[in-house]
């Protein structure tokens, strides 16, 4: 009796938890590495040590969503194709489109999404940790 009425009382914990509280997965993404490289000194992302140089070609179909989630370091996006629309942490949005560029510092949630009919294309270069992930998931905040 007691098992079930923990196991009761964690379902209705979960239940009223807002959905604000879990991390989104991506959808609709495909990404392809086109480079690496490791810096082996502390010359890169804020004297954390070794650094690895990476591009990336990310393709985002119609309707797909690269969910919430940051950056260990500081990336540089090319918009090749399509309009990319990025939702920040404090629920702005910003689109870029194709033959623009952004910088995305390290640390922000962001929320990028294609809403167009066509697939958006980027080129990114990642400047983060050596051995760390490309991105690490984050809560939705609620936008």
């Amino acid at each position: 009796m007691r098992r079930l009425l923990v196991v009761s009382m964690c379902a209705v914990i979960v239940g009223v938890i807002p959905g604000a509280a879990w991390a989104t997965p991506d959808s609709g993404v495909t990404g392809t590495v086109l480079s690496k490289g490791t810096s082996a000194g502390t010359i890169a992302v804020k004297n954390r040590g070794a650094t690895d140089v990476i591009v990336r070609h990310i393709v985002i179909a119609p309707g797909g969503s690269l969910g919430w989630h940051y950056h260990p370091g500081d990336l540089i996006t090319v918009v090749h194709k399509g309009t990319l629309s990025r939702t920040l942490q404090d629920c702005t949005v910003v689109t870029t489109p194709a033959g623009q560029s952004f910088v995305e510092p390290s640390g922000r949630p962001h929320l990028g999404r294609n809403q167009g009919t066509v697939p958006v294309e980027l080129y990114v270069t990642y400047v983060i940790p050596a051995g760390a992930p490309f991105l690490i998931d984050a809560a939705d905040p609620g936008c």
